[in-house]
């Protein structure tokens, strides 16, 4: 089988790898698992999230069991929240397969622009808004390996690098954008792409995509 999903000529959807293909889906599936899971802790425990106490149920709609907790979280409620993590980046890989084509920026707004407003977001709200629980965990949920960093220990120093990894992602998808034909372009997708992992997925398709495209640009020059 081609490790290609082809398409059809004229249609909006692109062509991307098959374990890409299938972890687009898949992902998706996820997103409404662990929503599920985060809402089945609201039935067994009275505060799953102790961040926010207020998010609680009547005792008469709970059921009559408690959850064991990973460190802060209930079991259900850590896994849930840990499946979004590692299940978010599909929403953006789905948006630039549907609908690129209908947006001024394209495929740089889905595979970079978005993944990196969303860090400028999380790591602007966990270090400014985030309730935080002491003590810091290892099991602190996070969308990039650099924010987990801080998310687990609470050190500035980490939180400053994860607004350096967001601008170097403002930086690639600008240059992307202007359809820089040099290999700069690809190369700081690629970086962001690895230091914002696992939210970073998509910038990593889009500079294998650039890598792809300049490699046959000087196969046939």
């Amino acid at each position: 089988m081609s490790s290609e999903i082809t398409t059809a000529v004229g249609s909006n959807r692109v062509a991307m790898p098959t374990w890409l293909e299938r972890y687009t889906t898949a992902g998706r599936y996820g997103l409404v698992v662990g929503t599920g899971l985060c809402l089945a802790a609201l039935l067994t425990n009275p505060v799953p999230d102790p961040s926010f106490p207020w998010m609680t149920l009547p005792p008469s709609l709970r059921l009559p069991i408690s959850q064991p907790r990973i460190e802060h979280w209930p079991v259900t409620y850590t896994i849930g929240i840990w499946l979004w993590i590692a299940c978010f980046p599909a929403l953006f890989l789905a948006g630039f397969k549907r609908y690129r084509s209908r947006l001024r920026f394209g495929s740089e707004l889905w595979l970079a622009g978005l993944p990196t407003l969303a860090m400028l977001g999380w790591t602007t709200y966990c270090r400014f808004l985030w309730p935080k629980l002491e003590p810091p965990t290892w099991n602190a949920p996070s969308y990039t390996a650099v924010c987990w960093l801080y998310c687990s220990s609470y050190e500035t120093f980490w939180s400053n690098a994860a607004y350096a990894v967001a601008l170097l992602g403002v930086c690639a998808t600008m240059l992307a954008h202007h359809r820089s034909r040099t290999r700069l372009a690809p190369s700081l997708l690629a970086a962001f792409g690895v230091l914002a992992f696992p939210l970073g997925v998509p910038a990593l398709y889009a500079a294998a995509r650039r890598f792809r495209a300049g490699a046959d640009d000087h196969a046939t020059g």
